[in-house]
C-alpha cells in the first residue's frame, strides 16, 4: 500500500472537532481530555489525510466497556495494538478509505504526555516541523515506498525530536 500525503487542510480541524462530538458521547464521562494530534494539527505540513485523536480517559476498563458504541459510530476496535496500555480504534469511510485513528491512554500515561509534546513542539517551532515535512516528501517520493517503509523512514527523526519535545514540554506547563 503506497502512502499519499497532501498540503495541510484548515477542514480537518472541523473534522476533528465533528468526530471528537461522536467520541465524547460514546465514552461519556469517562473521556477526560480529546485531543488533535498528529500531521493534520499541525499547520503548513504535509500529512496523511487520516485524522489522528488521542483522548484521556480515566480508565481502560471503561473503555473496553464502550467497544460495542464505538463500533456503533463506525470504529474497528483493535486493542492495544502495539502499544501498551493504550486503546486503538480505526475508522475508514464509506469508499474503505481510512479516515481516523484514535489513541486512548489513561491520564498520566507517558505515551499521552509524548503524543501531545511532539505536537506542540512541532507547533511551536516551524522549522523542526518544516524538516518533518520535508523528510515525509522525501520517503513518499521513492518509487518503491510502501507503508512500512515510510513508517521506518520518519522513526528515527520522531524519537529524536520526541526525547527532545518531552524535555521542553515538561519544562513548560
Amino acid at each position: 500500500m503506497n502512502v499519499t500525503i497532501v498540503p495541510h487542510n484548515t477542514e480537518w480541524r472541523h473534522q476533528f472537532e465533528g468526530e471528537a462530538s461522536s467520541l465524547k458521547h460514546a465514552l461519556w464521562d469517562n473521556a477526560l481530555t480529546i485531543h488533535h494530534i498528529g500531521s493534520t494539527s499541525i499547520p503548513h505540513i504535509l500529512a496523511k489525510p487520516i485524522i489522528d485523536i488521542l483522548i484521556e480517559v480515566q480508565s481502560l476498563i471503561e473503555v473496553d466497556k464502550a467497544n460495542n458504541a464505538m463500533i456503533d459510530i463506525g470504529y474497528e476496535v483493535m486493542g492495544e495494538f502495539g502499544i501498551k496500555s493504550r486503546r486503538y480504534f480505526r475508522k475508514n469511510n464509506p469508499q474503505g478509505t481510512r479516515t481516523y485513528h484514535i489513541h486512548v491512554f489513561e491520564t498520566g500515561s507517558p505515551d499521552l504526555v509524548r503524543h501531545l509534546a511532539f505536537r506542540d513542539y512541532l507547533r511551536t517551532h516551524p522549522e523542526i516541523a518544516q524538516q518533518y515535512s520535508s523528510l515525509k516528501a522525501k520517503l513518499v517520493s521513492k518509487a518503491d515506498t510502501d507503508q512500512d517503509a515510510y513508517i521506518n523512514g520518519k522513526d528515527p527523526f520522531i524519537k529524536e525530536w520526541e526525547a527532545r519535545a518531552v524535555d521542553w514540554y515538561k519544562t513548560s506547563i
